[in-house]
């Protein structure tokens, strides 16, 4: 061999260590990815999770049960209203309790609000990370106004802790009916436009078509669920599955992609959000008159603060609940809704005390994650960065 080509192939097996994160702000979030590059080829990656943890499910092993909504709402905050619901149903389920339909529907409302937001974050920043700041400037303005829908409903905007176990804390205000619709009037019309920003964008098209694929057996190997299994081509949705909160008694379709790659993934998104504006409307339309909107449990849910200052039966109540000295039943119960990511799922083993023996949040994120270094391996560096930002990976989720 000549000493020409030694050299050759000695610079061609050359690489370089690159770190993506921890702070960068293409990782829209703190965690760190370890490349390997060879040029602009992505040779090898190694995740680095853990710096957020905050201890989420030891926290709780401490907190009576009501007061770990506010810990659900740390885990994915884009959407952190089906945090909070589905941590709620969990404990309905293991004590038993029953809901009536109308809380059902106006918790539907509220939780498919909050997956348009999640996507709309999602989707405005894989046109961010391709160049196109415009649409995320558009949809900015929409996320805002389901923000002030929260406001209304709890009085709080991304981290919500809305809701309460056995239904909600109050009624929707006519103010609040008046945003809703408002919303349902106004978001269709710019959500059309963003769509016609990016969908059919050749420019946006040539960026993401092929970026990150993975098929329908590597994402179910790995437990892939929500929008990046089905851009992979299986149709898999908890609420259709599994229906909770009354999801049976909505129309809606389910968008499955065929390649698994990022554009999949976009597209499944978009079309998530006219499905879940959908399921609004028929919540709305189909909405009880009469049922309340709290189940009639008062050893879980606190009564109405006229009640308290009034009646020493509530008074009683309010005490046992906020100290934590309400009977739950022991026991361990699973329950998992659809989440703005995939299946989020609550594993609760209950002893009977005061605070959950035992509690593990599954987190989407989380899971799928695991799966990044293998979709990224042999593309582009830029198409390493398309690929986090459409697998929506959210570091509250990575390490609880």
């Amino acid at each position: 061999m000549s000493k020409h080509i030694q050299l050759v192939d000695e610079i061609e097996e050359r690489t370089q260590t690159l770190n993506l994160g921890p702070t960068h702000p293409a990782t829209h979030g703190i965690f760190q990815n370890i490349l390997e590059i060879d040029g602009e080829i992505v040779k090898s990656a190694e995740q680095t999770v853990g710096y957020i943890h905050r201890a989420f499910e030891k926290l709780a092993e401490r907190r009576p049960f009501y007061q770990i909504t506010p810990i659900t709402d740390r885990l994915n905050y884009c959407s952190s209203p089906i945090n909070n619901m589905g941590w709620h149903m969990t404990v309905e389920k293991l004590a038993g309790i029953t809901l009536p339909k109308r809380v059902e529907y106006l918790r539907v409302i509220i939780m498919e609000l909050s997956r348009i937001a999640d996507h709309l974050v999602c989707n405005s920043v894989i046109g961010v990370d391709t160049g196109a700041l415009t649409g995320f400037t558009y949809m900015f303005q929409e996320r805002e106004f389901i923000y002030e829908i929260f406001e209304e409903i709890c009085g709080s905007r991304l981290t919500t802790n809305i809701g309460r176990i056995g239904g909600l804390e109050r009624d929707f205000s006519d103010a609040c009916w008046q945003k809703i619709e408002k919303f349902m009037t106004d978001f269709q019309k710019k959500f059309n436009e963003f769509d016609s920003l990016l969908t059919r964008n050749r420019i946006f098209m040539d960026r993401c078509k092929g970026a990150g694929p993975i098929s329908a057996e590597r994402a179910l190997n790995y437990g892939f669920t929500g929008p990046n299994l089905r851009a992979a081509g299986v149709d898999y949705d908890v609420r259709v599955t599994s229906p909770y909160s009354s999801y049976q008694d909505f129309e809606f379709d389910v968008p499955v992609g065929t390649t698994g790659d990022t554009y999949d993934r976009f597209l499944v998104r978009q079309e998530e959000i006219r499905q879940s504006l959908r399921i609004i409307r028929q919540a709305i339309d189909k909405l009880p008159k009469e049922g309340g909107f709290h189940a009639d449990v008062p050893h879980y849910y606190l009564p109405q603060k006229e009640e308290v200052y009034n009646n020493m039966e509530a008074l009683i109540y309010h005490f046992k609940i906020v100290m934590g000295e309400s009977e739950i039943p022991a026991g361990e119960v699973y329950h998992s809704v659809e989440g703005g990511n995939g299946e989020l799922g609550f594993y609760l083993v209950s002893d009977g005390g005061r605070s959950p023996y035992r509690l593990h949040f599954r987190r989407p994120c989380f899971i799928y994650y695991q799966a990044y270094p293998e979709m990224i391996k042999d593309g582009l560096l830029s198409d390493a960065i398309l690929t986090m930002s459409s697998m929506n990976v959210i570091a509250g989720e990575l390490d609880a």
